[in-house]
């Protein structure tokens, strides 16, 4: 190991500019000031002098890509830093650009540093072909719910026996008698609905092709209740599964693990945890649920619980628990090589 020692570097990002705080291993601030945003300019801002260098910047849109730049082309170890923790760890109410460098530098400094995953680039760019499908999915189901309200605002209801968005549906819808400035925004809606619908077909088209050589997705595609876009994801948004210690570490982390509620002699769960994304919860909600309705080993499962008082939310909560936490050992790296 080498006996040089390295500098801790804080970088607090912005669209335009990088605060770059430097310190020594004895705390003592060299450089903070403010650059251009631009890996050479933060490269350059600091007087390595041949000593290995240590970088920490906050997670945020765009900081991603500006530490792979510096790990790959500066050399540097750079550090993802969760920005809700960091936050906490502020001794001041004050925020200045300045202060928020220095704070990341010396907590990088003494390894109090909160790390985020620095997902690698060909998973940030599934992240973003699955939220822009994610999008394009809540912009259909706005549409859906203004034309709802639309007709509940006109008081007319469709016949009984026919379930809203099917073809007999949608054929009474045309045929309604509507005011015509109400005739004229549903069909408005319509049309927008039919090009969403065509877009995240596209997407679904798009994320097929993407994750076509993926072991990862391959194998979770096997499961049953498992498709295309429960599996990538999964993918986009864990990313590797072997980078969490156990099954229930990665239950906690996708946020469908019971919040710990005990106090003194009293040990009780208060519900779901509310970190983690909540599109992956969702996700893995929708799979339990599939899970229960097709699987006949979790069917029976659910039925026990059930038969035990517990209410359905619970079950699915559990059964999401569970399935995951056997995921995880299913998706190790070596297991995916056999």
């Amino acid at each position: 190991m080498s006996s040089v020692a390295s500098l801790s570097v804080g970088l607090d990002y912005h669209e335009s500019r990088v605060q770059v705080c430097v310190m020594d291993q004895q705390g003592r601030i060299l450089i903070n000031r403010d650059v251009a945003n631009d890996w050479r300019a933060v490269r350059d801002a600091v007087p390595a002098g041949g000593r290995p260098v240590r970088a920490a910047v906050e997670a945020c849109c765009g900081a991603a890509s500006l530490a792979d730049e510096l790990a790959e082309r500066a050399g540097w170890s750079v550090s993802l830093a969760h920005p809700g923790y960091v936050a906490r760890m502020k001794q001041s109410p004050d925020k200045t650009d300045w202060g928020d460098a220095r704070l990341l530098a010396d907590l990088l400094r003494v390894g109090y540093l909160p790390r985020v995953w620095l997902a690698p680039q060909e998973v940030r760019e599934l992240r973003r072909v699955v939220r822009f499908r994610q999008q394009l999915v809540s912009e259909r189901r706005d549409a859906k719910l203004s034309i709802r309200a639309l007709l509940r605002d006109c008081r007319l209801r469709s016949p009984e026996g026919i379930n809203p968005w099917t073809r007999r549906w949608r054929a009474w819808l045309k045929s309604a008698e509507l005011p015509a400035q109400a005739r004229w925004v549903v069909e408005r809606q319509l049309a927008r609905l039919a090009r969403l619908d065509e877009e995240v077909r596209e997407a679904e088209r798009h994320l097929e092709q993407l994750v076509a050589g993926d072991a990862v997705v391959r194998r979770l595609r096997s499961a049953p209740g498992v498709g295309l876009v429960t599996a990538a994801t999964l993918r986009a948004e864990v990313g590797r599964f072997d980078r969490f210690g156990s099954g229930k570490q990665l239950a906690r982390f996708c946020g469908v693990t019971p919040r710990n509620a005990s106090s003194g002699q009293r040990q009780a769960d208060a519900g779901l945890i509310k970190a983690g994304n909540p599109q992956l919860r969702a996700t893995l909600i929708e799979v339990a649920q599939q899970l229960l309705w097709r699987d006949p080993r979790w069917m029976a499962f659910g039925a026990r619980m059930k038969k035990r008082g517990k209410p359905h939310n619970v079950v699915v909560a559990a059964v999401a628990n569970r399935w995951l936490r056997r995921a995880y050992h299913e998706l190790q790296p070596e297991r995916l090589a056999m």
